[in-house]
């Protein structure tokens, strides 16, 4: 501020000079006067003061900025949690193979007794069960052989096997010491089946059961004996390139004669099929009439 002050007026002028104790009068005079000077500049610093220090106290120095502790908000329970977002579906979700989706619906149970089983007894023999002369041991014979040859047009009595479970060429020649070397499997075996749940079926369905081409297949005899009654959890052909099919069989047969799978023999189905993801359930197809 660049007011003027204007100087007082001379105390001799005023009416407390003109008499005796000028002097003293003059000093008089001049308390209050000072005492105004004084005022009035205190007024000015105290109007000034408050504008000065909040300037001063907004312009902190660097030291004292970073002694200022500004407190962290707390995370909210939402920043707390770790979350993870799913996956996009693909079309491979819910999807499953044919033979899985079988294999999926056959009831687990553990394996059952074999008590009172007797292959011959409670499943029967070979049968012709379409009167055409020729039982099923000869009709699978006749399909799964090649450079097949019969003497009557009903048995046969030579053949080449390709062995689907060892990848073996087995010369097959009929006679009693012969014949052994190629064998009719059951591919889900009759003591299996027996144990699984074929107590339970029929004289009729058990003898059904043993002459259905779908659960037959020719192979090498050394191989069928190695396998006998075994299930799934067992045994598998030596030939890993059939496992799919061999294990597809064995559901599909299940499924139809409504027989039970272990958890064991479930669980490497399962484990074989999960290597084929289209494998489809085989059916009777491979009944087919060899002319």
């Amino acid at each position: 501020m660049n007011s003027t002050c204007q100087p007082s007026p001379d105390p001799g002028r005023t009416a407390f000079t003109s008499h005796h104790g000028f002097r003293t009068g003059r000093w008089l005079l001049a308390v209050p006067a000072h005492l105004t000077m004084v005022g009035s500049v205190l007024a000015l610093a105290f109007a000034v003061a408050p504008s000065a220090l909040v300037a001063e106290s907004s312009a902190l120095p660097p030291a004292a900025e970073a002694g200022t502790t500004t407190p962290t908000p707390s995370p909210s329970r939402t920043e707390d949690r770790m979350v993870t977002a799913s996956p996009e579906p693909t079309e491979s979700w819910g999807s499953s193979s044919e033979a899985l989706t079988a294999l999926e619906d056959l009831e687990v149970a553990a394996r059952g007794s074999m008590s009172g089983y007797d292959r011959r007894a409670r499943f029967g023999d070979w049968a012709d069960t379409d009167g055409n002369c020729v039982d099923t041991r000869d009709e699978i014979l006749a399909r799964d052989l090649t450079e097949v040859e019969s003497d009557d047009g009903c048995r046969v009595t030579s053949g080449m096997l390709d062995d689907p479970y060892t990848g073996d060429l087995v010369r097959f020649t009929r006679g009693v010491t012969t014949s052994s070397d190629v064998q009719i499997d059951h591919v889900v075996a009759a003591g299996n089946a027996w144990s699984s749940g074929a107590h339970s079926l029929s004289q009729t369905d058990r003898v059904a059961f043993y002459n259905d081409p779908l659960n037959l297949l020719a192979v090498g005899g050394s191989v069928n004996a190695s396998k006998s009654d075994s299930p799934a959890d067992s045994w598998l052909p030596p030939e890993e390139s059939v496992h799919c099919e061999y294990v597809a069989t064995q559901i599909a047969v299940k499924a139809k004669y409504r027989l039970q799978v272990t958890s064991a023999e479930k669980a490497v189905m399962a484990g074989v099929l999960s290597a084929c993801p289209d494998q489809e359930l085989p059916t009777d197809h491979r009944n087919e009439d060899p002319n």
